[in-house]
């Protein structure tokens, strides 16, 4: 009973600690429409959480969070608790709930960075990421692994857009209809506009293969710049903030509401 309460716990802390850090993410967005200098991707908006006060405090709750959060995706992908299955579906599913977990685990590692090392360390990390692409995209046809690698954030971005337009996250939710009425549109909104900045990253990413050079993998940042570089595109900057924000209350609700099935061999129930 304790183990599973536990788990519990970890998966709520992590949906909260995702919540908490697309709500930074949104709010320095919103900020940068309209001052070009604000920053717009995880990495620069804990640097800036960082000179904040009681920065240090956030940031260790978002470790916390984020580490609990990659635990978490990584049991749902591995003991299948939320029943995907072994069909090809359900398999994709779990394969993306797994490569979410290790993502989210390495960001984890980078905020700890910056606590234990301070933002002087972790402003070397870039050239080193450079260094490394620029190693890797040196090889022969390695532009068209960086095409399969697009895949990737184009299947994410496309499976959020189709989660928030049919709304099928609803049925992990455990809240009534009072509260779904409100949560409901604000969690749609969030996921399509997540999905449409995983699909510009996907975008960004083929560009980069078919350019064949050596840059820092195109993330979140360059997605949001590339939007605000558009006609308008202060304001379209601003929508797309906002609706990390809302992914934000997204993640929030399912900290609060969202069905954590915990049927693992061993582990009894509560």
């Amino acid at each position: 009973m304790y183990t599973q309460h536990g788990l519990v716990i970890l998966a709520r802390g992590g949906y909260a600690a995702r919540g908490l850090l697309y709500l930074i993410i949104g709010i320095f967005a919103l900020l940068a429409a309209q001052d070009a200098t604000k920053p717009k991707d995880s990495h620069k908006s804990l640097e800036a959480l960082l000179s904040q006060p009681f920065g240090y405090f956030l940031i260790g709750l978002v470790v916390a969070g984020l580490l609990a959060f990659a635990a978490w995706r990584v049991l749902q992908a591995t003991r299948d608790v939320d029943h995907h299955g072994k069909a090809l579906k359900g398999l994709v599913i779990r394969a993306g709930l797994l490569a979410g977990g290790m993502v989210n685990g390495a960001l984890a590692f980078f905020a700890l960075g910056l606590l234990v090392s301070g933002i002087r360390s972790s402003g070397d990390s870039g050239g080193q990421t450079r260094d490394w692409l620029a190693h890797f995209l040196s090889w022969d046809h390695s532009n068209v692994l960086v095409y399969v690698i697009a895949l990737v954030p184009f299947g994410v971005g496309v499976a959020h857009i189709i989660k928030g337009w049919k709304a099928s996250f609803e049925q992990y939710f455990e809240a009534d209809e009072d509260v779904m009425q409100y949560v409901r549109p604000v969690s749609r909104f969030g996921l399509i506009a997540r999905g449409v900045v995983f699909l510009e990253i996907s975008v960004l990413l083929a560009i980069s293969g078919s350019a064949y050079q050596a840059m820092n993998p195109p993330g979140m940042k360059e997605a949001l710049n590339a939007l605000q570089n558009l006609p308008a595109g202060w304001l379209i900057l601003i929508v797309m903030a906002l609706g990390l924000i809302a992914f934000s209350v997204y993640s929030f609700s399912e900290a609060f509401w969202r069905r954590i099935n915990m049927d693992l061999p061993g582990v009894a129930k509560a």
